[in-house]
């Protein structure tokens, strides 16, 4: 695996570099890895700490952890750990469905197995009717059920939407053509 490490208002040493790197290397035991697959890490730095974001595209989706922590080196042991637990579910997801497809990608017999989360159940089906309507007659309606995103029709474009509330605050919007 190709590791790019790359800083943002705060200058990435070599010996950072490295320690980031052997503590991502843990994780290559979880893929069959080649040359082609490469790790990307941002690290920021803001007045309450560090941000590290970690990217890992894959053939199958794309892995993302993303930590803000005080420390920089203990910001990417946790997002190791999230990336893990990333594996860990999509080996319980592949186990359900298409084992042979994501087992190209995924070493399985280094994952160790995981209780099943209830979280991992699916536990209610809704049906839903579409509405045309503007985005901020949809946030309202979001905002009125107590939802973190909304399906609507845009009466603009016509086409699908989805409005959501972001976890840093305000909203965001996905647009189907």
């Amino acid at each position: 695996m190709k590791y790019q490490v790359v800083g943002k208002n705060i200058e990435v040493t070599e010996a950072m570099k490295n320690v980031i790197e052997s503590k991502l290397k843990v994780l290559e035991k979880f893929f069959i890895v080649g040359d082609d697959v490469e790790c990307r890490v941002l690290v920021r730095t803001y007045k309450v700490g560090q941000k590290i974001e970690v990217t890992i595209p894959t053939k199958v989706a794309v892995l993302r952890a993303e930590v803000i922590n005080e420390n920089i080196y203990n910001g990417v042991d946790e997002a190791v750990e999230k990336l893990e637990s990333q594996l860990r579910k999509a080996k319980t997801k592949m186990n359900r469905k298409n084992k042979e497809h994501l087992g190209t990608v995924l070493a399985l017999d280094e994952i160790q197995d995981e209780k099943k989360d209830e979280k991992e159940i699916l536990v209610k089906t809704k049906v839903i009717s579409v509405e045309v309507m503007d985005l901020d007659q949809a946030i309202a309606n979001m905002t009125m059920l107590g939802h973190d995103f909304y399906i609507y029709k845009d009466s603009e474009n016509e086409n699908y939407a989805v409005v959501y509330r972001r976890r840093n605050g305000g909203y965001g919007l996905i647009e189907v053509e």
